[in-house]
């Protein structure tokens, strides 16, 4: 699903460059959960952007389904995002004029769906907002803006869902409901997860951890060999 080859990401910054990202070679397959875990700046949200198509490395290549996404443009990019990534965010950037149905329905009806709204309404009534349909995102807790938004990913039945800290706006019991459901939705849809995490619960549920350090990325905390895939 997701092969990452020699990546290095760089930004200029003033008369020098920063390096974020160093040499990164990993393999994600098909249905897999996989958490990129590690200290704030170290680079895991860089990363999920990159692997995303969200943005472009400094050196290396990235294929998303076969596809090489590092190589295409942003036209490009975006139209396979459209048709086989989901996203959820930690600031849920759900549409505020929109109610929770209307918000669920956006990704369905752009994709030329003609039953939208019936598979929103299953979709909320599956994380548990049936009664919450008209609602607007100011009238829903956090928990429920998230589950909200995961519904809304989870529209277009994604071959692949990035999360970036899904649970870091949520107490901790509602934190853990999001945690089941991202799971559950995983397991039902065979839906490769990926997501950068500082909740360490969550991570553990993962099938796999990625760990970011100094820009080099390792499994388990073990550092590969130069070019080794982890």
């Amino acid at each position: 699903m997701l092969k990452v080859t020699d990546l290095t990401h760089e930004v200029a910054l003033g008369s020098g460059t920063l390096r974020i990202l160093h040499n990164v070679n990993l393999s994600i397959g098909a249905g897999e959960s996989v958490a990129i875990v590690g200290r704030s700046g170290s680079g895991k949200t860089t990363l999920l952007g990159l692997l995303a198509g969200l943005d472009t490395p400094t050196h290396g290549r990235i294929e998303l389904d076969g596809q090489p996404i590092s190589q295409m443009s942003e036209d490009e990019r975006a139209s396979l995002r459209a048709r086989r990534v989901g996203f959820v965010f930690q600031s849920f950037q759900l549409l505020p004029a929109l109610t929770a149905l209307e918000n669920v329905m956006l990704p369905l009806e752009l994709a030329g769906q003609t039953d939208a709204s019936d598979q929103a309404t299953e979709l909320l009534r599956r994380v548990g907002l049936g009664e919450r349909l008209q609602h607007t995102p100011r009238q829903l807790s956090g928990g429920e803006q998230q589950r909200v938004a995961i519904a809304r990913a989870f529209a277009a039945h994604p071959k692949i869902l990035f999360a970036d800290e899904p649970t870091g706006n949520l107490d901790n019991n509602t934190g853990q409901a999001v945690s089941d459901l991202l799971m559950a939705l995983n397991r039902e849809q065979g839906t490769t997860l990926v997501m950068v995490t500082h909740d360490e619960h969550l991570a553990a549920r993962c099938g796999r951890q990625l760990h970011i350090e100094a820009g080099e990325v390792s499994e388990n905390g073990v550092v590969p060999a130069q070019g080794v895939a982890v």
